[in-house]
């Protein structure tokens, strides 16, 4: 395309890095804004000059995992980044996690048609602003597509709970602790599979004013992941969940396993998310197993320091 450039808000995180590595191989003209990001997106012209010159504009930023800071933060950071892009005249493409859908148990599988009815605090707080950005695109204040990932694993990705549960523990010579029980299906994301699916709705135009789910792996349980982490590491540990009497009382005294603690749902029946409607637009897309990923996710923690959290 003729005078693009692609802003990746969030630079510096797992999924910003992903998409950066994505548009570089597609030789697309990059603009990287990493550092202290959240801020300049919280105030109005600050916003509009990381974004003037765009063609499009992936936010892929991540606020500390805090509800009383999503609350109070995303809709800011949200409507900012709709009136910036509508200056540049921009597309939007927004990394959007499942958390709007609602109530638990979902189906099985989930798809993009599943009622939007969160119980959860954070689950609310999505659903907010997916609605305030489904309305700018209806009206036609901006372009875009937003696309939802589930839990997601890679390099550079500190704050899932493949790392904080189990990468990070074993490579310090640990056994791996799950807040989650450990038999029960779930699905996660690539990075790299992620990063190459939103471009991918970036530059097809058609996709645009839409959800749509990025592609996972197969549903797999946690046991079957320390496997997997077990085979490349050359280890031989066993992951055990923590009893419940045990995590509400660490809740008491560690603010991120209380923000965890009500999106419980996820981990404790079948989450099985289904990307068929992503599938059936393109049909040629490979992702990346398991094994593989986790190969990759383990060598990039090998030899370059793990990021900051986002706490």
């Amino acid at each position: 395309m003729n005078n693009s450039l692609h802003t990746v808000l969030g630079a510096s995180g797992a999924i910003g890095r992903a998409v950066i590595n994505e548009l570089t191989q597609r030789q697309l003209p990059v603009r990287a804004v990493e550092r202290n990001v959240i801020h300049p997106l919280l105030e109005t012209k600050e916003a509009r000059a990381a974004i003037a010159g765009s063609s499009h504009v992936y936010l892929c930023i991540g606020l500390p995992y805090r509800a009383s800071v999503w609350t109070r933060q995303w809709p800011i950071v949200i409507q900012n980044v709709i009136d910036a892009c509508a200056a540049a005249h921009a597309s939007l493409i927004f990394f959007d996690n499942v958390y709007l859908y609602g109530p638990p148990p979902l189906s099985v599988p989930f798809d993009e048609t599943h009622a939007q009815l969160p119980e959860t605090k954070k689950g609310k707080i999505r659903k907010h602003i997916n609605d305030m950005l489904v309305q700018a695109f209806q009206q036609g204040i901006i372009s875009g597509v937003i696309g939802r990932s589930a839990d997601f694993y890679g390099p550079y990705a500190v704050n899932g709970p493949l790392y904080i549960s189990f990468l990070e523990r074993m490579m310090k010579g640990k056994a791996p602790q799950s807040l989650y029980p450990l038999n029960v299906p779930h699905t996660y994301a690539f990075t790299g599979d992620l990063a190459k699916a939103l471009v991918t709705l970036a530059e097809d135009s058609s996709s645009y004013g839409q959800a749509w789910h990025l592609p996972v792996g197969r549903p797999i349980t946690l046991n079957e992941l320390t496997d997997l982490f077990n085979q490349v590491l050359g280890t031989t540990f066993r992951t055990t969940q923590l009893p419940a009497l045990l995590q509400q009382f660490l809740s008491l005294f560690i603010p991120p396993i209380r923000e965890v603690r009500e999106m419980l749902y996820q981990f404790e029946s079948p989450y099985v998310m289904s990307y068929e409607k992503f599938q059936r637009r393109f049909p040629d897309f490979q992702t990346t197993s398991y094994e593989e990923g986790i190969r990759i996710m383990i060598e990039s923690f090998r030899h370059s320091p793990a990021p900051k959290k986002n706490v």
